[in-house]
């Protein structure tokens, strides 16, 4: 596995992540969910920038950005401790706002001085509000890490222990992170439309293909957990599995492209066991729409093949690293110049998800490595082998400086991303990876 050998810093720059209390838009993204940000003034509003704002200026939900109620945990409380507070923070929010479900997120300083959240959040849990509560201090991880634990406590609290038959073909979808992939709307709908496309039904739990909490409790009906993602949503399929008894699918690399969405659409449907028959008439159709569209860019390549980029270089989260460099690597044909991981994966997946980079292509392998560090990844890049014509850089607002002292091509595809407004957009599956293209060559046209 490859990492990064240099001597570590005990700091980081240009982080392209947010803080365990990002997950406040975790929330966001279920319908009618209302966030109680448990910790300092500002901390719940740097993530929003952070997450949404400075990332494809995507808005807020219901009750995202300015609406976030929020304890303001200050000096008294930390001294005399801030249990009072939040539980007049909690009765304003239920008085004031119109919630199906409210999600108590504890930032650093309440877990530090140790208030008892639970007792608090039970006391209303047991009046009939839906409340939960979830750890979400920013030493404990990065966004990353409280989105999970933000999903695993509302399937405790909320969903419960729930005994129930099993619906053939309904499969719950766990994929990208709200707000932190800047296209995660539309990832989910074109997930969404592809598994439906090939017999499933499809219980999405975030943005507008959702039911809001009617969702959260379809949960335990589901034949099968399907987690799209290298590690992103594994703890919560496997507290899924124990329970309510159900298997889950990991699909480590997400599909992008009609080889890759392909093999996913015959791999979930053999897991599931239904009949095939629709999934390769849905196939047949969506290749041949892909191909179309595809031979229709020949006469542009012919034209500006001396300023088609042959190298690539990247760096993101892991999902969407994996995703974008198989399809470039596997099916377009460009070289992997410099491969880089900036989420800080957890050391117990990195290994595997390495293994995937090692075996991208029937005829490449790539060294992946795995940096948080933003200077460091940007002198990554600047020092990277470009071979002979410009560039293609896949990375973020951070990496725009490196990009033009090397009169590189840049599509943003990490966090933060200034340089966009994304509305309703995917790179997955046949339509997304056309999309890629379109971007890619767009830059090729602009250069």
């Amino acid at each position: 596995m490859a990492e990064n050998k240099k001597k570590k810093s005990s700091s980081i720059t240009h982080a392209r992540y947010g803080c365990a209390i990002g997950a406040v838009n975790t929330v966001n993204a279920i319908k009618h969910a209302i966030p109680i940000a448990n910790c300092g003034p500002g901390c719940a509003d740097k993530q929003f920038i952070t997450l949404s704002f400075s990332n494809g200026f995507q808005g807020a939900d219901y009750a995202g950005g300015g609406a976030v109620p929020s304890v303001n945990t200050g000096e008294n409380e930390i001294v005399f401790g801030g249990s009072k507070k939040l539980d007049s923070t909690l009765k304003s929010a239920f008085k004031i706002m119109d919630g199906d479900l409210f999600v108590v997120l504890t930032g650093c300083a309440p877990s530090l001085i140790g208030d008892d959240v639970g007792a608090i959040v039970r006391k209303y849990k047991n009046e009939g509000y839906p409340v939960v509560f979830a750890d979400a201090a920013g030493f404990r991880g990065n966004n990353l890490i409280g989105h999970e634990s933000v999903v695993n406590a509302i399937i405790e609290q909320y969903v419960g222990d729930v005994k129930t038959e099993k619906t053939k073909g309904l499969v719950n979808l766990w994929a990208d992170v709200p707000y932190f992939d800047t296209n995660w709307k539309g990832n989910y709908s074109e997930l969404k439309r592809i598994l439906e496309g090939a017999g499933l039904k499809v219980n999405v739990l975030f943005g507008t293909d959702s039911e809001g909490v009617k969702s959260w409790k379809k949960i335990p009906k589901a034949q099968f957990n399907l987690v799209v993602s290298p590690w992103v949503g594994l703890s919560t399929a496997e507290l899924l599995e124990e329970k309510y008894g159900q298997p889950y699918l990991h699909i480590p690399v997400v599909p992008v492209g009609e080889k890759e969405t392909t093999a996913f659409i015959r791999k979930v449907v053999e897991f599931a066991g239904i009949d095939n028959k629709k999934a390769e008439k849905f196939i047949a159709k969506e290749t041949a729409d892909y191909y179309y569209y595809y031979e229709h860019i020949s006469e542009f390549i012919s034209e500006y093949w001396f300023g088609l980029p042959a190298r690539f270089l990247i760096a993101a989260d892991a999902q969407t690293t994996l995703g974008i460099s198989k399809f470039l690597t596997d099916q377009i044909g460009l070289i992997p110049a410099k491969v880089i991981i900036s989420d800080n994966t957890p050391q117990k997946y990195r290994e595997a998800i390495a293994e995937e980079f090692r075996n991208i292509s029937d005829d490449t392998s790539i060294d992946v490595e795995f940096i948080e560090d933003g200077y460091t990844i940007e002198k990554e890049f600047d020092e990277a082998d470009y071979g002979f014509g410009k560039p293609l850089f896949l990375a973020t607002s951070w990496d725009l400086d490196v990009v033009r002292k090397h009169n590189g091509l840049f599509v943003p595809v990490g966090t933060p991303n200034n340089f966009e407004v994304v509305l309703n957009r995917t790179y997955y599956g046949y339509r997304g990876a056309l999309t890629l293209l379109e971007k890619i060559y767009s830059e090729v046209v602009r250069g």
